[in-house]
């Protein structure tokens, strides 16, 4: 196992939980890091692009208050997502900001981020990256990331194609390095079950979609809460790039999940709107395929006191097989 230097003794499970477009708003990270959990966001969440610096302050400046005044609770970091694509017309601003603030971490996706490592391992930040297979990852180990995220089949957003065992085993036979594994982990279980496979650590999005914090409607919230395995819908229409989304959005868009038209999106991954007025992400909801664990809207202290719990069961059930 391959810890993340900066993380140690600072999360209550090697959890990071992901960000999430129109979903993780200052109000989720606070609450995530308060429990000891790594909250992050999307720099794209921050509009106008000027709310990107007073988020981060305002982030920063509550942690270390809430720290001050609780000393024996494990407060963890927080981290900014950067969708390093052509589409993304702000994305080197955002860096700017995030450089400037030392932003602890940095989560980029989309392409592997040579032109920024320098940028961010100059303040002594570290840089995670989202791959879906092999040869995403090898780039990004070659432009010098400190952690891999392997977002894996049945994660929730753009997601890849590789069953989680097989992605975690390709990598782990060139990288001994930290990795993050997401794909349906929605319980303590699960994040066990990531360590067990040889990642380092569980990353964990749609389970916190339905949590009282997220900037989700309600409706997004309960949809995840009766949703099943099979009602998460596998395409590129809406982005170009592949990914998760809930059928039941898809039906109420006006369009017929199981005929979608063929591809109009630019390979960008970026939001956007079509002929219709439909909005990837406001409109189109992103989940994985693990909603079928999910029953409830908890608060995020509720939810992560539950993971704990639930991995310690799971460590003793391992344990006791022996």
């Amino acid at each position: 196992m391959s810890a993340i230097p900066l993380l140690e003794g600072r999360t209550r499970l090697p959890v990071i939980c992901s960000p999430m477009f129109l979903v993780s708003y200052p109000e989720l990270v606070k609450a995530q890091c308060k429990s000891g959990l790594v909250g992050s966001f999307p720099a794209l969440n921050a509009r106008p692009e000027s709310e990107l610096r007073k988020w981060i302050l305002e982030i920063r400046e509550e942690l270390l208050a809430y720290q001050r005044e609780n000393p024996d609770e494990i407060v963890a970091p927080f981290a900014v997502n950067q969708v390093l694509s052509a589409g993304n017309e702000r994305v080197y601003r955002d860096i700017e900001t995030c450089v400037e603030l030392q932003v602890p971490i940095t989560i980029t996706s989309l392409r592997a981020p040579n032109d920024v490592i320098k940028e961010i391992h100059g303040y002594g930040g570290i840089i995670l990256h989202d791959v879906v297979n092999l040869r995403h990852a090898m780039k990004a180990l070659d432009a010098g990331v400190d952690g891999l995220i392997l977002v894996a089949s049945g994660a929730g957003g753009h997601a890849g194609r590789v069953n989680p065992i097989a992605l975690v085993h390709e990598i782990r036979n060139v990288y001994d390095g930290p990795l993050i594994l997401s794909g349906s982990i929605t319980t303590g279980s699960g994040i066990l079950s990531a360590q067990a496979m040889g990642a380092d650590y569980a990353y964990i999005g749609t389970r916190f979609i339905a949590t009282k914090e997220a900037q989700a409607p309600q409706a997004y919230k309960e949809a995840i809460v009766r949703g099943k395995s099979a009602d998460v819908i596998y395409t590129d229409y809406f982005t170009g790039v592949h990914g998760n989304y809930l059928r039941e959005s898809i039906v109420a868009s006006g369009l017929d999940p199981d005929n979608l038209p063929a591809t109009q999106a630019a390979k960008t991954g970026m939001p956007r709107i079509d002929a219709q007025g439909i909005k990837t992400w406001k409109d189109i909801w992103g989940a994985g395929q693990g909603i079928g664990a999910i029953h409830d809207i908890p608060a995020v202290r509720e939810l992560a006191d539950r993971l704990c719990a639930e991995y310690e069961a799971a460590r003793r059930r391992i344990c006791g097989l022996g």
